[in-house]
């Protein structure tokens, strides 16, 4: 009897050994770059983030925030006018040729802001209160890298307004023992350095916070769950310790 409770072990052990090496190793944030958050570093080598609540305005971008680059390609609507709509490409010095009013520099530009000053040149010599709609529909050679507990880490292209959302979409979503309310944007300041921003993906779920916009060059980072992974690893050892012939737990 003993014999068998011990080969029992034996395999239950090399089980979930098998299991525990077969589980895809969550990728860790390895990058050149100096990397500084919103708060020091604690003891455990994780960042003391502040409340989730208080948003750097800089990472709170909604889609009407992004800025018009180059090689971008824009729908460019005049209402009631079809000739006057084109679809165009923004080109390398950031500008568009439209009729009428030829060559307009909207790089840099919001697509609202587009709009107006479209408004304003057609309006100038050529139409009465223009109503104009600029809608981007290509984002060119835009990235973004997404690394942590997902399914499918790596570097992503961005061919349209891309959410934090849409972009843990494209990584096939969350993995296993993520910490979905401290989910990391790291955005790159004109110094060079990453600024890192935490959020709640709990919350925009629920549409409590606005789901932000990835920008081209984030690296956006999944941490895994201390509690979760020390609540797994509390049951295996309970499990092994109840089917252990030798533990004093053993029945």
């Amino acid at each position: 009897m003993t014999v068998s409770r011990s080969l029992l072990f034996v395999a239950c052990v090399a089980l979930g050994l098998a299991g525990m090496d077969g589980a895809r190793a969550e990728p860790e944030l390895r990058l050149s770059e100096t990397i500084s958050t919103p708060a020091a570093v604690g003891a455990a080598g994780v960042p003391a983030l502040p409340p989730s609540t208080k948003y750097d305005p800089a990472f709170n971008l909604s889609a009407s925030d992004y800025r018009i680059g180059t090689e971008d390609l824009l729908d460019v609507q005049v209402f009631g006018v079809d000739t006057l709509s084109r679809t165009v490409r923004v080109n390398s010095l950031g500008s568009v040729s439209l009729p009428l009013i030829g060559a307009i520099a909207v790089g840099g530009l919001t697509a609202q802001e587009a709009e107006k000053l479209i408004a304003a040149k057609l309006a100038d010599k050529y139409l009465q209160d223009p109503q104009v709609g600029v809608f981007i529909k290509e984002y060119t050679n835009q990235r973004v890298t997404i690394e942590g507990a997902v399914e499918k880490p790596g570097i992503y292209p961005m061919r349209g307004q891309t959410t934090l959302l849409r972009a843990l979409a494209l990584a096939g979503g969350q993995g296993r023992m993520s910490d979905m309310q401290e989910v990391m944007i790291f955005r790159r300041e004109s110094g060079g350095a990453r600024v890192g921003q935490p959020y709640d993906v709990e919350k925009i779920r629920r549409g409590e916070l606005d789901d932000p916009i990835v920008m081209n060059d984030d690296v956006v980072v999944v941490n895994r769950s201390a509690a979760r992974a020390a609540l797994r690893d509390s049951l295996f050892r309970d499990f092994i310790d109840t089917i252990n012939p030798f533990s004093p737990f053993a029945h």
